[in-house]
């Protein structure tokens, strides 16, 4: 069975950290460029960091960029997600994906969206102000 399981969401005050971890089963991980979405209440989903599969690169949203970081263990079949100076915008479920065909110099979170295969059904996170 495809699963990716999200952990390591909660309540943290507005300036913490968080740190949620992604495992994943079920499929060749390390075939497939990993990303972290975020759906807040009432908003849009949000593609908020990814990072792909031929070399490790990198993507953010501009809302993360310097507090948030994302790393991958493809031993392990778990992608990481490091939130830190966290803001009560940051609230939300925040859900890991997979995408086999995305690749670097791909758009994020365009063809992100586009090439979603897999995803699970998230952590919420809460920060308060």
């Amino acid at each position: 069975e495809v699963q990716l399981v999200e952990s390591g969401g909660g309540l943290v005050q507005a300036g913490g950290s968080l740190r949620l971890s992604c495992a994943a089963s079920g499929f060749t991980f390390s075939g497939y460029s990993i990303g972290w979405l975020r759906q807040a209440p009432g908003k849009e989903r949000e593609g908020v960091l990814c990072i792909t599969s031929s070399d490790g690169s990198t993507y953010y949203a501009d809302s993360v960029k310097g507090r948030f970081t994302i790393s991958r263990d493809n031993a392990e079949n778990t992608v990481y997600l490091q939130m830190n100076s966290l803001k009560p915008e940051d609230t939300g479920n925040y859900l890991c994906a997979g995408a086999k065909e995305y690749n670097s110099g791909s758009s994020f979170p365009e063809d992100f969206y586009r090439y979603l295969e897999v995803w699970g059904e998230g952590t919420l996170v809460t920060v308060s102000s």
